[in-house]
């Protein structure tokens, strides 16, 4: 008992030499660095690090420079900077000790229904902007509220907001962020500036890609840096988070084409050639096998339906009305599918007509 008690007072009131001072500081430094996902990391921390979108960043660039800002409204595809952009350009205006107190962001995982908008939204606006940048830059008179994935507010809620958008004007900035503007009340986007985010070129892409293989020291050949951009259709953020997954799978090694297909979720180019050879030979017995394995292999049928559609399409083997019939015949599975129908049976309706397409003519 007498050396448990001992233990602490003496440890307490050991002198602590230089040398253990440095490693606690060193383990300390280790535990600040805490590893976080590469889309976080490489995102821009400033509006010209924006990649592609110029319109949006030439409104932003004025609005540092002191011109006012509108409230405004990006809206376009998943992963094309979006919601980076709106931060960066807060942070800039902003500065880091003041960002907290005058922006507001919700997203879809927040309540936002009307209740929301009338109390929580309602009362950031009608806060006084106060406070200066101990940096003694410029600091506009406004707050910024940021409503990501504006698209899947409820109408009601939507509405609600009209009046304080209007009534708030001289101190509060709002920026609505979605997928799809058709879901936006006319109303809100006739009070805001419209700013499309294209999706990201391919050159871009890969340009951003090979920075971040470069700086994570990442073994990746110039082929499956261009599949990885094909794969993840315009968005960065899926392109990156492909990549680091693949990174710590392969554990060091070079990161190839087949690693990022198995990640992806993609399916294999020779599976699709299988399914479609099966269709021209006209066993049905054949076919249903091959469906099966599909399925079983743990496959989507959706992911099916896109890479079909792209093959079906850009393929030279096949005349104008047979890919007409199958692009259609495409359209209702993904339909029926989004409903919920079965994998399976929309699988082998799929590939029953397309067989039909195919064998008619021989």
């Amino acid at each position: 008992m007498q050396a448990f008690l001992k233990g602490p007072a003496s440890i307490s009131t050991k002198p602590v030499s230089a040398k253990e001072k440095s490693a606690a500081g060193s383990s300390g430094e280790g535990k600040r660095t805490k590893p976080i996902p590469w889309v976080e990391k490489y995102r821009p921390k400033n509006v010209d690090e924006v990649a592609f979108q110029d319109e949006v960043v030439a409104v932003l660039k004025k609005s540092l420079e002191g011109a006012d800002l509108p409230n405004l409204l990006f809206y376009g595809p998943p992963g094309t900077g979006k919601t980076s952009t709106i931060l960066a350009a807060a942070r800039e205006l902003f500065g880091p000790e003041l960002f907290r107190q005058r922006v507001l962001e919700l997203n879809a995982s927040d309540e936002r229904g009307i209740q929301v908008i009338r109390e929580k939204v309602k009362a950031f606006a009608q806060l006084t902007a106060s406070g200066s940048r101990s940096d003694g830059k410029m600091c506009p008179p406004f707050k910024i509220v940021i409503l990501d994935e504006a698209d899947s507010m409820t109408s009601a809620a939507q509405a609600a907001l009209r009046r304080t958008m209007e009534k708030e004007s001289k101190t509060t900035r709002f920026c609505l962020i979605c997928n799809y503007i058709s879901r936006i009340i006319e109303p809100l986007t006739s009070r805001c500036s419209k700013f499309r985010f294209k999706p990201l070129s391919d050159s871009i892409q890969q340009q951003r890609l090979l920075d971040v293989c470069e700086k994570e020291h990442v073994k990746i050949s110039n082929e499956a840096v261009s599949y990885l951009v094909k794969v993840s259709e315009g968005d960065l953020r899926k392109a990156i988070t492909f990549l680091q997954s693949a990174t710590r799978l392969m554990g060091g090694k070079e990161v190839t084409e087949k690693i990022i297909t198995e990640i992806a979720g993609v399916i294999p180019k020779e599976t699709i050639d299988e399914l479609l050879l099966g269709c021209q030979s006209g066993s049905f017995e054949k076919l249903e096998t091959l469906a099966k394995n599909l399925i079983n292999e743990g496959f989507a049928v959706a992911q099916l339906v896109n890479q079909l559609h792209d093959t079906i399409v850009e393929s030279e083997d096949y005349s104008d009305h047979q890919k007409s019939a199958i692009v259609e015949k495409l359209a209702e599975v993904d339909k029926c599918l989004a409903d919920g129908a079965d994998e399976f049976l929309q699988l082998m309706s799929l590939c029953a007509l397309v067989m039909q397409q195919l064998t008619q003519n021989t």
